[in-house]
């Protein structure tokens, strides 16, 4: 079933002079097997929405419906592992929060704290690690000697290893260069392919052209607008402070131009190969 927000408000430092309200009135239904990605300036609350999804933050009011199992202000989460491993969260910056002495250790955290035994465990977090394009020699090396770009694919292995129905991903491609991005987008692209939903925060539109079904837009903590990344790009985006992906600005380009191509191919520069090699005609 979706992921099912109902009027749903959240405040911070409540009753002292830095009380601010984050979340206002929030109703969405995120899809199951979506690839969501929620947008919009920095402070209108896409941070903090995504961190009730896992009950790392609990609504102040309202209720939020994840598959069975219900959040609410006033009644204890019940079940809370149960919850957590249902919903996996990746924040930026998920290197920071290694810490074990070595890969294979790090990755397996997760599924022994819900209970797995060693060995399944280990084997969990071998193809975790493998999925990510982590080579088996690295495995027993402490995560502190890889790279930046490794130790990130450790941490987000760590959360694929709980093996969540729900990937929820915080600016994954922060600090990353284009082609490192890149690779980490086609990374959740694939785990989204395999049945997973998936719901990503980011400022990048040019990963919400590509990578996206659905777009959840927010400002001042409530959502203004639903819609799919094609209709956000040809309506009133620059309302909300967005910026048109480079692609689309060039196929806009053309189009204004007399070409003649449906825009709703292009999600790629390999897209835009293909209609510019099979002879696209100017009308």
């Amino acid at each position: 079933m979706p992921i099912k927000f109902s009027d749903v408000f959240y405040v911070y430092s409540p009753k002292t002079p830095f009380q601010f309200e984050a979340l206002r009135g929030v109703n969405i239904d995120i899809k199951d097997h979506s690839f969501t990605a929620i947008v919009g300036h920095t402070g209108s609350g896409k941070s903090t929405l995504i961190q009730h999804i896992n009950a790392l933050l609990l609504p102040t009011s309202g209720t939020i419906q994840v598959d069975d199992m219900t959040i609410t202000a006033k009644e204890k989460v019940k079940h809370i592992k149960k919850f957590r491993k249902h919903a996996g969260l990746v924040f930026q910056f998920p290197e920071y929060q290694l810490f074990e002495e070595s890969v294979e250790k790090d990755v397996a955290f997760g599924p022994r704290n819900f209970g797995d035994d060693e060995k399944t465990a280990l084997d969990k977090a071998h193809k975790a690690l493998r999925e990510v394009g982590i080579d088996d020699d690295l495995f027993k090396r402490s995560p502190f000697e890889l790279s930046g770009g490794q130790r990130r694919r450790v941490a987000i292995a760590g959360i694929i290893a709980m093996e969540p129905k729900v990937l929820v991903l915080d600016e994954p491609t922060a600090g990353l260069d284009p082609r490192g991005a890149q690779e980490m987008m086609d990374l959740f692209d694939k785990i989204h392919q395999g049945g997973t939903t998936v719901v990503l925060v980011t400022h990048d539109m040019n990963i919400v052209l590509r990578y996206a079904s659905d777009v959840i837009v927010m400002k001042d903590g409530a959502i203004v607008k639903v819609t799919d990344p094609l209709s956000l790009f040809e309506g009133d985006y620059e309302d909300y402070n967005l910026e048109i992906p480079n692609l689309y600005h060039f196929a806009k380009l053309l189009k204004n131009g007399g070409y003649q191509f449906d825009m709703r191919n292009i999600r790629t520069i390999e897209d835009m190969a293909k209609i510019i090699k099979g002879g696209y005609h100017r009308g």
